[in-house]
């Protein structure tokens, strides 16, 4: 037998001996997989009922331009929810087109089903504000005119700022040498 044989043997006949009946019996049982949720929990809604209301001007797309006035309720999540969603909808006809004019849109909250009803109704057709453009379109363009000036600022600071070479004390890295022409 040569002298790694021997050692394997050794091996083996000493964990036969010692170690696996022991693993064996201390090997515990397999847990269940823990369930994960995604995302966030369902909002605590409450249990009664809640309305809100709006009257808002709607373009000749339908969408709405702004909040004129609201009826607020004793929630201000829901006001907040329901005040957003005025903002961002349309009210147009079964066919597709719309009305400029002045709508009511009401909200009311059912605790029994634990749904949102949205009712808009036309007031007055007609408006000085057929023309302009939808309040979600301007929230939009908000937003767009504010990420690039935030990109222009942080383009300015990083170019007022040392390099990274400069802050370390080090020299710049050497160019490399001419490429061997074949």
């Amino acid at each position: 037998m040569t002298i790694s044989f021997r050692r394997a043997a050794v091996l083996a006949t000493m964990l036969l001996a010692t170690g696996v009946p022991a693993l064996g019996a201390s090997t515990p049982k397999p847990s269940p997989t823990p369930k994960i949720t995604k995302g966030l929990p369902p909002p605590s809604l409450p249990n009664f009922p809640i309305h809100t209301a709006f009257v808002v001007e709607v373009n000749k797309l339908g969408q709405v331009v702004r909040v004129k006035s609201g009826t607020w309720s004793k929630v201000p999540m829901f006001n907040t929810w329901t005040y957003g969603n005025a903002l961002q909808m349309w009210i147009r006809h079964p066919d597709g087109s719309a009305e400029v004019g002045l709508y009511k849109v009401t909200y009311d909250y059912d605790p029994k089903t634990k749904q949102v009803k949205r009712i808009p109704s036309l007031i007055s057709a007609g408006g000085a504000w057929g023309d302009q453009e939808g309040a979600a379109n301007q929230m939009i363009d908000l937003a767009r005119k504010e990420a690039q000036e935030h990109q222009k600022q942080v383009q300015a600071q990083d170019k007022s700022l040392p390099s990274l070479q400069q802050i370390r004390g080090e020299s710049p890295s050497p160019s490399p040498s001419p490429q061997p022409t074949i």
